[in-house]
């Protein structure tokens, strides 16, 4: 009995020594408990980097540049090269102002990803092979969700419009990665709301057009802001797999 309560002891000193003291809350009397861990990102988040090389993107992320500071987890250059500029327990500062299914705080819940491209060039074989290979790393050991691999278009409708119509969203949904309509959709039913799969795939609708123009740059590599042939189709085979995917299971 002796052992066991020097056992609880120790790990509530542990607790105690982990936690800074200015973390800790005036208000309240400190009584740590040893049942927590660390925050972790549920969504990855796709960049372009807009510039000449990944050399010019990596001074850019590690130093205070002109237009404000801004990092990403990942960096991953035109040929594949991928280099790490902050941990993935950190929070790195990729997302800005932006928004997805609610979620108003990305750059805490998520993992951000830049791929070294100019915004007009196709993405090359080998920066892909990189991509899909560090999500298999980052989903199997994170637990974050496969299909919540999205772009930074889609969570800043407003701003950003990165990776560009450009982008292999295909061949991610290929592997496994993203979600992406099947190869033959049901057709769509009387009274469907596109407005609501759109909320439900997780599009901010505070501006229709720019919300619209990103659905297109994901899922049809076009940058129209009005509804197009097929919209309707593809959004209720999205909607019809989000409601078919079990809940995610809650762990401590």
């Amino acid at each position: 009995m002796r052992a066991i309560v020097l056992i609880l002891l120790a790990c509530v000193l542990a607790a105690c020594a982990t936690t800074p003291p200015e973390e800790r809350n005036p208000l309240a009397a400190w009584r740590p408990s040893p049942n927590h861990d660390p925050r972790r990102p549920v969504v990855i988040v796709l960049h372009h980097t807009e510039m000449e090389s990944a050399e010019a993107a990596l001074l850019t992320l590690q130093t205070r540049n002109a237009g404000g500071r801004v990092s990403a987890h990942y960096l991953i250059g035109d040929d594949g090269a991928l280099y790490q500029l902050v941990a993935e327990s950190e929070r790195a500062w990729h997302a800005g102002a932006s928004r997805w299914g609610g979620v108003s705080d990305l750059n805490s819940a998520s993992i951000g990803i830049e791929l070294d491209n100019d915004g007009s060039e196709a993405f090359s074989d080998a920066q892909i092979a990189s991509l899909l290979r560090l999500l298999d790393d980052i989903t199997a050991r994170l637990d974050i969700p496969r299909h919540l691999v999205i772009g930074h278009g889609d969570i800043a409708p407003t701003r950003k419009r990165d990776p560009s119509a450009l982008f292999p969203w295909k061949r991610l949904a290929d592997a496994g990665y993203g979600l992406w309509p099947r190869a033959q959709v049901a057709p769509v039913p009387p009274g469907f709301d596109p407005w609501a799969a759109m909320r439900l795939i997780g599009y901010d609708l505070r501006d229709p057009d720019a919300a619209v123009r990103a659905f297109h740059r994901h899922y049809r590599g076009s940058e129209d802001a009005q509804w197009l042939p097929g919209d309707a189709e593809i959004l209720f085979d999205l909607q019809q797999q989000l409601m078919a995917m079990p809940e995610p299971a809650i762990v401590p």
